[in-house]
């Protein structure tokens, strides 16, 4: 009996020991908080953590990136127990299970009922209201004696303003902006008792009219981000400004400014006056499935949510609270935004209003360019909208495909063991085994990196449907591509019209990397040449730098206003005396294609430079003296010795280079956008569209990103057998 009890004691300690040390590293675990602060909201949040009693583990998270993480782990069990949003996400959030309805009651009074309407959905609560931001009027006191009331007062400044200044700066090409001006007019971007598509007819059509006017006198800046209106404001060269509180946490002490409650339009609705009213947007707090079970992470909420808490926030960020039984506060910007949400409109949160974006910012940029009529780039968002919403392909029988791939692999099985069987297929394969050995470990690699991932991407193209219900639907998704959604072929968005600009796009920009690279390198291999070690390394430093920070510096430059190239054309008129009009790079799809390829040149001419210079090391030089003394020229010792030589070695180079040009995604989203109205996207944004802006049609994104596979796969495989025509095997 002892035997047995001194048998089994250690065992017992042992599993004791694992039950002690994992029950304590599950007690110590941290709530996850995850955000997208940045700046003095992020300060305001990290001070409020310090006062929780317990443990919190706070990440940041890029706010585009913010959902498709959400999205990536809270299904699986893992990512935040609580996270902070905008309330505009919840509709998406709730179809797709990751976040949780409230278990607890809000106090009773202490929330603004708009707040709190906005975080419910179907009667239940499914966040706790932190903050709520929204736009206002921002007034240089510099510029602006008395604070005008009316939109058309604004624009009256403008006469009075110095050479370079505008009455009023705003983003006059975005949809969120221009929902304040609709909604003076009595319009909205969507349509909340039918959760349809708002932004058309007579309403929508005269807000635009009225925008075009104000760009066209000059009131209003052309094409402004919102960089540029921090800008013009700070640097007082605009009298007013419509923005948000993020503004004021980037002016400082720049200018003196006040704020206040957006104008009114005279020429509003029935020309009543009606006062713009922004769109609202509330920042709650909210569960995921697994946070709504942990007892500490509900205390988080509450910790968060709290009247203390709030006073932080507005003190230290400057934030407007969703709480309304707190003191006003004696900050006249904070209170000036507490005014203006009172008067905001909460933004849609049901997938719907996602769907309305795109094709809004669509319309509103093709009108004010001028190419066609409101009537008709509104009817043009109409249609885009109702392409997005409607329904996806009907279920199909997946028995046919599992029929196939199994009548595949029986006839793969088959053809192998055959050759097994076989007494020379028996023993290449013996003598094989060595090798396999050496090569199994990064034959496992990329399978699992490479292989894994095309198989699943390719998977994901025969299903359709929301991304937490998918299901099979066959081919469905390629023949709607191949088809243009039943619409015309060539029509703009079509797969083949964007094909087409793909294949331009790439044979242009190939074509001028390999020139501008092997002339450059020709030159720099010269031994006669001075500092050819500095020469290379800036000529190499384009290719260094990250390909998203050279194309918004691109970007700016191209802007017909304030770019570097507008004012290159301002120094030639004023020294030779010329009239060259500024270019509106992005009206027009030459010049928004130009535009691009620009970018995208001087990014890439650096790598076939390289490669040329490589290249050129390998010539042997008594090729070239045997050629020099028979007489040939210098062009012909080049055109008949050199390039020759160097082909084969370039050849792998420009294959790399397509397919890098031909999925260069950084460019063409970064410094045209797709515009004017998307002509200028490749197949690879038009895809990124698709999963990212118009309601997360993961399949139908797949079936782009196979259909760019194969196309890249088979023009590589026909290069090189061209390439190798007529060599010896």
């Amino acid at each position: 009996m002892l035997k047995i009890l001194r048998a089994w004691t250690a065992p017992v300690i042992a599993l004791l020991a694992v039950v002690l040390l994992s029950t304590l590293a599950h007690a110590e675990q941290p709530i996850r908080l995850w955000h997208a602060y940045r700046g003095a909201e992020q300060q305001a949040l990290e001070q409020i953590v310090a006062g929780f009693d317990g443990r919190v583990e706070l990440l940041a998270v890029p706010y585009d990136a913010f959902a498709s993480k959400l999205e990536s782990t809270v299904p699986l069990g893992k990512g935040p127990h609580v996270y902070i949003d905008a309330h505009e996400r919840l509709g998406d959030y709730a179809e797709r299970g990751i976040v949780a309805g409230v278990p607890f009651e809000l106090e009773p009074g202490a929330y603004a009922s708009k707040t709190v309407a906005a975080v419910t959905i179907n009667g239940q609560l499914l966040a706790v209201p932190l903050s709520q931001k929204c736009l206002a009027l921002y007034i240089n006191t510099d510029l602006v004696g008395t604070a005008p009331t009316t939109l058309e007062e604004i624009a009256a400044l403008a006469p009075a303003l110095p050479a370079g200044s505008f009455a009023l700066a705003y983003e006059a090409r975005g949809a969120y902006a221009h929902a304040a001006v609709l909604a003076a007019f009595g319009g909205a971007l969507l349509d909340v008792e039918t959760n349809d598509f708002g932004f058309e007819g007579p309403a929508a059509a005269r807000s635009l009219e009225f925008v075009a006017s104000l760009i066209s006198t000059g009131v209003v800046p052309e094409d402004a981000d919102g960089a540029l209106v921090t800008n013009l404001f700070a640097a007082g060269q605009a009298a007013t400004a419509i923005s948000g509180p993020w503004l004021a946490a980037d002016l400082g002490d720049a200018v003196p400014y006040r704020v206040t409650l957006l104008p009114t339009i005279a020429a509003g609705e029935q020309g009543a006056g009606e006062r713009m009213r922004p769109l609202l947007t509330v920042e709650a707090v909210m569960l995921s499935p697994k946070g709504a079970a942990d007892p500490d992470a509900l205390r988080l909420v509450q910790h968060l949510s709290s009247a203390a808490s709030a006073q932080v926030r507005a003190e230290v960020a400057r934030s407007v609270s969703a709480r309304a039984d707190l003191p006003t506060s004696e900050d006249p910007v904070l209170a000036a935004f507490a005014a203006q949400a009172k008067l905001a409109e909460p933004t849609p949160s049901t997938a719907a209003m996602r769907a309305v974006w795109e094709p809004a910012n669509r319309a509103i940029r093709k009108y004010l360019r001028g190419d066609v009529s409101a009537d008709a780039a509104l009817a043009e968002a109409r249609r885009r909208f109702d392409d997005v919403r409607r329904p996806p392909p009907p279920p199909a029988d997946p028995a046919p495909l599992l029929i196939a791939l199994g009548l595949l692999s029986l006839v793969g099985a088959g053809l192998l063991v055959h050759r097994a069987r076989t007494r020379d297929g028996w023993a290449a394969l013996q003598r094989s085994l060595p090798a396999y050995r050496y090569v199994a470990f990064g034959v496992i690699a990329v399978g699992i990196l490479v292989i894994l991932p095309i198989v699943f991407g390719a998977g994901a193209a025969l299903f359709a449907g929301k991304p937490h219900d998918m299901y099979f639907v066959g081919l469905a998704n390629f023949r709607e591509i191949l088809t243009a959604r039943g619409g015309p072929l060539l029509s703009t968005g079509s797969f083949y019209v964007v094909l087409a600009v793909t294949v331009l796009w790439t044979i242009v920009n190939v074509g001028f990397h390999l020139g501008i690279g092997v002339a450059l390198g020709l030159v720099l291999s010269r031994p006669v040449m001075r500092l050819r070690g500095l020469y290379r390394v800036l000529l190499i430093v384009p290719w260094a730098v990250p390909s998203y920070v050279t194309a918004l510096a691109w970007r700016g430059m191209f802007h017909r206003q304030f770019g570097a190239v507008t004012g290159l054309i301002h120094a030639i008129n004023d020294l030779l005396g010329t009239s060259i009009e500024p270019i509106a790079w992005f009206a027009r799809f030459s010049t928004a294609f130009a535009a691009n390829v620009a970018t995208n040149v001087w990014l890439g001419f650096p790598f076939m430079m390289v490669v040329t210079l490589g290249a050129l090391a390998a010539v042997p030089k008594d090729v070239l003296e045997a050629a020099e003394v028979d007489g040939a020229s210098r062009w012909q010792r080049l055109s008949r010795v050199t390039l020759p030589i160097i082909a084969p070695s370039m050849v792998p180079a420009v294959t790399l280079g397509a397919i890098w040009t031909f999925n260069m995604f950084n460019v063409v989203f970064l410094v045209s956008g797709g515009d004017p109205d998307g002509t200028t996207d490749i197949l690879v944004s038009e895809a990124y569209r698709w999963a990212f802006t118009r309601e997360a049609q993961y399949g139908y994104a797949a079936a782009y990103a196979v259909l760019i596979f194969l196309l890249l796969l088979a023009t590589s495989r026909v290069t090189d057998r061209l390439m190798n025509r007529g060599r010896p095997q």
